[in-house]
Order: structure tokens, then sequence, then C-alpha cells
């Protein structure tokens, strides 16, 4: 798999781990001391804004925010262009979460991710991850799909995706997918939801979490100008159903009952 297609397979949204590990935790079934980690993995996570500090914090600082929410009310939020899907209004955090196309919602405030790209001394580039947190008023979440009806309308897009994509034979623009779509033919899937979440959900989070990636890699144009203009209008009109399906599976996944 080439760097590009190995990158596209790895990097998840960030907002589906945050929303799984704390909602686990809250519900009793993830210690405090391992959300950090699993939500930040080999990154570094900061805070910024929540009440009571006067500085961007570590993300361990800025998670007992939570403490008081329940697990049911922590929601994941995927929203995209002409689609504000479960954010409160117009308003900072509405547009931040445009931008960033995610955030996690409570009740009384919201988080949204954002990444700051840096370049060290010696030129090596690396990047940081900034929690923006943003109040909110009278919050209710929207109407989702459950996990199963959003297993089925990502099984169907999937389908007629892939029977246009071959139509336009989109291997020969970008010959990278090949590799990557590999990754969403294996049974198995490093992309895993923390205890307390049923098989389904499970299943449907590693298999929308790699479907998500390798989309992104699809979506970006070519180098070199392998891809004209009208075959990218034909490439988005062919993903775009895809794509909505795929978020409406990581939220039903992420947003699903826990159990003990």
């Amino acid at each position: 798999m080439s760097p590009a297609a190995d990158a596209a397979t790895r990097v998840a949204r960030r907002s589906t781990r945050f929303v799984a590990w704390v909602r686990a935790w809250r519900a009793g079934l993830a210690p405090f001391d391992e959300l950090a980690d699993e939500i930040a993995r080999d990154e570094e996570h900061l805070v910024a804004d929540v009440p009571g500090t006067w500085t961007d914090v570590p993300l361990p600082q800025g998670l007992p925010a939570f403490a008081k929410v329940h697990p049911d009310d922590i929601r994941l939020v995927l929203p995209a262009p002409g689609d504000p899907r479960g954010l409160p209004g117009p308003g900072p955090l509405t547009g931040a979460a445009m931008l960033a196309g995610e955030a996690v919602m409570t009740p009384t405030f919201g988080v949204v991710p954002e990444v700051r790209r840096h370049v060290s001394g010696s030129g090596v580039e690396f990047e940081t991850v900034l929690w923006r947190w943003f109040p909110v008023e009278n919050y209710r979440p929207v109407f989702q799909l459950g996990a199963a009806e959003a297993e089925g309308e990502l099984t169907l897009a999937l389908s007629e995706a892939t029977t246009q994509l071959t139509k336009l034979d989109v291997a020969q623009w970008k010959p990278e997918l090949a590799g990557a779509l590999q990754a969403l033919r294996r049974p198995e899937s490093t992309a895993t939801l923390p205890p307390g979440f049923d098989p389904r959900a499970r299943r449907l989070f590693a298999r929308a979490s790699v479907l998500d990636q390798v989309l992104a890699l699809a979506s970006s144009n070519a180098p070199g100008g392998a891809i004209n203009g009208y075959e990218a209008q034909q490439r988005d009109a062919a993903l775009r159903p895809l794509t909505d399906a795929c978020r409406q599976a990581l939220v039903a996944a992420c947003n699903s009952p826990l159990h003990a």
C-alpha cells in the first residue's frame, strides 16, 4: 500500500474515539486513567476554553468537564456542507463544527477538534489537536438511525457506489485506491470501540471507519491532472450517497446504547 493510502486507512475522525471512550467512562465501563491515551493515541491533544481554566490544558485536565454528563447525552455529530444535522443552530460552535466536519455534543456544551500543523526548528512537520469548548443552551439531539438501519443503508450505498466507480474506472486515475480498498475487504479491523458496545455497533464502526478513510482518499484530486473537472464531478456524484451513509453509520455506532 502506498504511503498516501496507508495514511488514509489509519487516520480516523477524532470525535469518534472521543465520544466512544468518554461515554464508556461515564457508564462505568472504562477507567478514567485510560481515556486520554485512547483518544489521543500518538498525538498531542489539548483542550481550550474549559470553564475554570485560563489557558490551553492537556487533554486529561479537560475531560473532567464530562464528569456529570450522562453517557446517553454525549453525542457524536458529523455535519457536512448542506447537512448540519445534530448541531444547535447558527453560532460559533456550529461554524467550527461545520469547518471541522465533526463535533462532540452534550446538553450544555460541545467540543470541536481543531488540527494545528507546526514545523520544528529542524524542519520536521507535526500536528497537535486542540479541542475547543463551546457553551450551548437547551440543546436536544435530533433523530438518528439505529445501528441496524444504518448498516443496511451503508451496504446498499456501497453496492451502488462500487458499480458507479467501476464504470468511471477510478483505479486508472487513483491507483493507490487498490491498496486502500484491501483494508476494507479484511474481516478484521484495527478500528475498535471500548467495552459496552454490542457486536453490531462494533462491526458497523469497524467497517464504516475504514470506508470513511478510503472515501477521503477517493475524493481527493489526483496529482498531475490525472482527473479532469468533468470526471471529478462524476466521481463526487457517485461518492456522495456513500459518504452520507458512512457518516450516518459512524454516528449510529458511536451513539448506540451501552450495555454492561
